[in-house]
């Protein structure tokens, strides 16, 4: 399979998928008295190949980071399974899920928070290397190459995470995700807090780091311009559900399902003329999806009163 980032072509991607998830259902307690948990995924399956960028993309809500979590272990699986290389890692031990973090990385929304303030930039790349065994000289030639990688200045390493600028520290939080060389990396929201000129330069970074290294990317966001931008396929949630995936350049320029189509008109364009009438599109597509909700749960309604209706009669 040959895919397309950014309008270039990518190399051919292998036909076993690197990361499973299939039928994923992740439940939450509810507040109240003997209350059902609250679903938020419901019956999810993604696959994700060697070199591939898939970008899982929704509102907030929709589950798309609860999904990125439950891939991480971060959030408990009902039911349905986790592959990554062919073996099921869904429910393993703290121990177990240690030893694949090599393999599965994380960059997180803030690189502020995610980033420990007190140590510097070497301690914090440094670390996770120390705690896989690398000798102190290897580490610290391994963090002098991952800071030249994400476009740092040499002596950033001996500097803290407040003195940098946001795209700085996320660059500095993608190094770390970058330290043990991952195969998989979930980017949840990694450019949301970022100025559009910085996200550009972020992006490409990402980019660069995939031609150069081979990682996979479960990149998650609402922006349907960033994943045209990134990915190869797409995969659009709603409600804890997928409801549209495909190739990148045709989820993201000519949506089929309603409420794809009405998060790319949500996207500003800088035409006054354009924008209102891409607004009044939304607004109609909102109307027509609100009637089709009201439809199928009267439907509803009148089957469930119709099999009541039914068993009242065959008791009688």
């Amino acid at each position: 399979m040959t895919a397309t980032v950014n309008g270039t072509p990518n190399k051919a991607l292998p036909a076993e998928p690197l990361l499973v998830a299939d039928e994923l259902v992740v439940e939450y307690p509810a507040k109240g008295w003997r209350k059902p948990p609250f679903r938020v995924l419901k019956g999810v399956s993604i696959t994700i190949g060697a070199g591939e960028t898939l970008g899982l993309v929704g509102e907030s809500g929709s589950g798309k980071t609860t999904l990125g979590r439950a891939v991480l272990g971060l959030a408990p699986i009902a039911s349905g399974t986790v592959r990554y290389d062919g073996k099921v890692i869904s429910g393993l031990g703290a121990k177990e899920r240690r030893a694949l973090s090599s393999d599965i990385q994380v960059v997180f929304q803030d690189p502020y928070t995610s980033l420990n303030p007190a140590m510097t930039v070497n301690d914090i790349l440094s670390e996770p290397l120390r705690v896989a065994g690398t000798a102190r000289t290897e580490a610290e030639k391994r963090v002098r190459d991952l800071l030249d990688h994400v476009r740092l200045p040499a002596d950033a390493g001996e500097r803290l995470p407040r003195e940098f600028s946001g795209g700085q520290r996320q660059r500095i939080a993608i190094a770390r995700a970058l330290s043990r060389d991952p195969r998989v990396i979930v980017c949840d929201e990694p450019v949301s807090a970022l100025d559009l000129s910085t996200q550009a330069r972020v992006l490409d970074l990402f980019v660069e780091i995939q031609e150069r290294t081979g990682v996979a990317y479960l990149f998650v966001t609402h922006d349907l311009s960033v994943v045209r931008h990134i990915s190869h396929r797409v995969a659009v949630m709603r409600g804890g559900e997928i409801i549209e995936t495909g190739d990148a350049a045709t989820v993201t320029t000519a949506p089929q399902h309603p409420y794809t189509q009405r998060l790319l008109l949500a996207a500003p364009v800088p035409d006054p003329q354009r924008q209102a009438e891409r607004r009044a599109e939304r607004r109609r597509l909102a109307a027509a999806m609100a009637t089709d909700a009201s439809a199928d749960t009267s439907e509803g309604v009148a089957r469930n009163a119709s099999a009541v209706a039914s068993t009242s009669g065959d008791r009688a």
